[in-house]
């Protein structure tokens, strides 16, 4: 059974592939076209942790593909405390065609998978965020034209995102720097994994956000405290000050440079209104291509 669960696991031509099929539902969208390929499919999708982009962006592109979208909050469903992982995906695999996941554990993702007769995507977990570097990518191939040759420098911690842009960026040929306060860069078994499986030479960590930013294409942020991590929030408010995408941090960036963020922004903190909201900012864009992305997971993960 096919998953998407990781980056890591993806081969470049997979990637390629779903990069493509995400342009051509993208465009047919805007034309008007209707794609039907989930007619008469079911979607499950189980969230932990609350979201509007992963939500609203699978249960809108499962209804533009013609099928049907069931949301389950987490508390409900009780993945690993109310039933195991291996009971929930024999039952719901009974019922439903694919099933997103976004989890607090990553163990959780794979516990399900490891069960499941259907496709398992997983909408986010602590390890992982595929679905977002996906349309990040995408997002970078239509500012830029390619993906390949250019440089992209994530300013925060070495987080799910950042691992997942990290084997991205790896995979289509982009030069990706972490710029991180000493000790929130990327753990011990990123490292190792990425070594073995995407390439020998890992990409750079730097603790000066200007050096990082200093010929990059594009400057990525995320929030400096995520869900989880609200016990660490003053002292990382405190370690992360000088790593602010600010007017004057994208000063020292070339001028074609672009600014991208995940969301929810928590403005103020890892990025300014007047960057967000200025004309380097492609967050929105970035944040619609979730759609379509999303959709070409589905259909690859269907298809057949």
């Amino acid at each position: 059974m096919k998953h998407f669960l990781n980056l890591i696991d993806v081969p470049r031509d997979a990637l390629a592939e779903l990069l493509a099929e995400a342009v051509r539902l993208k465009g047919a969208h805007a034309r008007g076209i209707p794609t039907r390929s989930l007619a008469g499919k079911v979607v499950a999708l189980v969230f932990e942790k609350p979201s509007l982009r992963t939500r609203v962006s699978f249960e809108s592109g499962v209804a533009q593909l013609g099928g049907t979208a069931l949301y389950l909050p987490g508390n409900e469903v009780g993945l690993g405390w109310r039933e195991s992982h291996a009971d929930f995906a024999r039952t719901i695999g009974q019922y439903v065609d694919a099933l997103v996941l976004r989890v607090f554990r990553h163990d959780t993702v794979e516990g399900v998978a490891r069960a499941s007769s259907i496709p398992v995507v997983n909408g986010l977990s602590d390890l992982s965020h595929p679905c977002q570097v996906l349309a990040d990518l995408l997002t970078v191939q239509e500012l830029f034209g390619s993906v390949e040759g250019r440089t992209v420098a994530f300013v925060g911690d070495g987080n799910n995102v950042a691992r997942s842009l990290a084997v991205g960026c790896s995979r289509l040929g982009a030069k990706f720097v972490l710029a991180c306060p000493v000790g929130y860069g990327f753990d011990d078994g990123f490292r190792e994994k990425y070594k073995a499986r995407v390439s020998p030479c890992f990409p750079p960590e730097v603790n000066d956000a200007a050096a990082a930013v200093r010929t990059a294409d594009v400057i990525y942020t995320d929030v400096w405290t995520s869900m989880g991590q609200e016990a660490e929030r003053e002292e990382r408010l405190k370690r992360f000050e000088s790593f602010q995408v600010n007017a004057a941090l994208l000063a020292k960036a070339p001028p074609h440079c672009k600014v991208l963020h995940c969301l929810p922004a928590h403005r103020g903190e890892e990025i300014t209104d007047d960057v967000l909201d200025g004309p380097a900012s492609a967050v929105f864009q970035q944040a619609g291509n979730r759609l379509h992305t999303q959709k070409a997971v589905l259909e690859w993960l269907m298809k057949g």
